[in-house]
């Protein structure tokens, strides 16, 4: 969970994003190894504008075929060279996750900044339907409505409906943030001075929301990735868009495991397990450079040595 937030002088609060890059690239090696992964990550999804084959054409090389030179990954049975199928595939799974996380967030951060600096009655009413929203079971949830619009979900409406239902929990920690930001001396003057209560927020609150921001958005990351892949495979999405679940979805249908065509499966998981790893890096050292004592410390050994 996300630790209390000291306030900073106003020089501390514009701290350009840079130099919090690079205090996380000297004293957290996980931040480095999280980066390099997705760049990696987002490099081979580049590739993508230089395929020579359409992402749903089929039967244009030969079927079955192990990696080799020619076909570095392999070819699958619907006669695809799986490298550049997961060219897309790891694209369009990013897509989903980032749409997802941005419709998400975008939700949790106006509402519970919002519920954070209003308080009272409306505060206490739009929580209690916050809650409501927590306790639902959000993959059971997913797997009957995306059961319902089988055939019919696209991507961007995937996306959309992992967003969705991915607000509550963020939008609690924003609202206690702002709780304590609104005690804070800043505010106050803010506030008689006469500005705005959005005005506030978006100047003087959001500024110290934005690294929690990005550790809470690197977990709705590695959430939309692994509701995309379970919808994916159990097939109650757009089948015919190449994704990280579709991908494994097609080998299972055609029982790669089983006909010892490995190469189709390993593909899409060590992709996932490559991507969750980055990510999971990522917000490891997010966290911990957020916690003021674990940053201290790692402040203390560098000048130590």
């Amino acid at each position: 969970m996300a630790q209390a937030i000291v306030p900073a002088p106003a020089a501390g609060r514009q701290r350009a994003a840079g130099a919090v890059v690079t205090d996380l690239v000297r004293f957290s090696p996980a931040f480095t190894v999280g980066a390099v992964l997705l760049l990696i990550t987002l490099a081979f999804t580049l590739l993508s504008v230089l395929s020579p084959y359409d992402p749903t054409d089929r039967h244009v090389v030969p079927a079955d075929l192990a990696p080799s030179l020619a076909h570095p990954l392999g070819t699958t049975s619907l006669g695809q060279d799986l490298f550049w199928i997961m060219t897309f595939a790891v694209r369009n799974s990013l897509i989903v996750a980032g749409l997802a996380v941005v419709i998400g967030r975008s939700i949790a951060v106006v509402l519970g900044s919002f519920l954070g600096y209003t308080g009272g009655t409306v505060d206490r009413a739009l929580s209690s339907v916050t809650d409501s929203f927590i306790v639902i079971p959000r993959l059971p949830l997913l797997i009957l409505i995306a059961a319902i619009l089988k055939g019919t979900l696209s991507l961007p409406a995937l996306a959309l409906l992992i967003g969705l239902l991915d607000w509550a929990w963020p939008s609690k920690r924003y609202r206690a943030q702002v709780l304590t930001l609104r005690e804070e001396t800043f505010t106050q003057t803010a506030a008689f001075s006469g500005m705005r209560p959005l005005t506030v927020i978006l100047r003087e609150h959001v500024p110290f929301l934005v690294p929690f921001i990005l550790a809470d958005a690197i977990t709705g990351f590695l959430y939309a990735i692994g509701m995309e892949i379970t919808l994916s495979i159990l097939g109650l999405t757009d089948l015919a868009v190449p994704t990280l679940g579709t991908t494994i979805y097609w080998a299972n249908y055609y029982q790669a495991l089983l006909s010892g065509k490995l190469w189709w499966l390993i593909a899409p998981v060590a992709a996932s397990i490559l991507m969750v790893v980055g990510f999971y890096q990522l917000s490891t050292s997010l966290s911990q450079y957020l916690d003021p004592r674990t940053r201290a410390r790692a402040l203390a050994r560098r000048a130590a040595t």
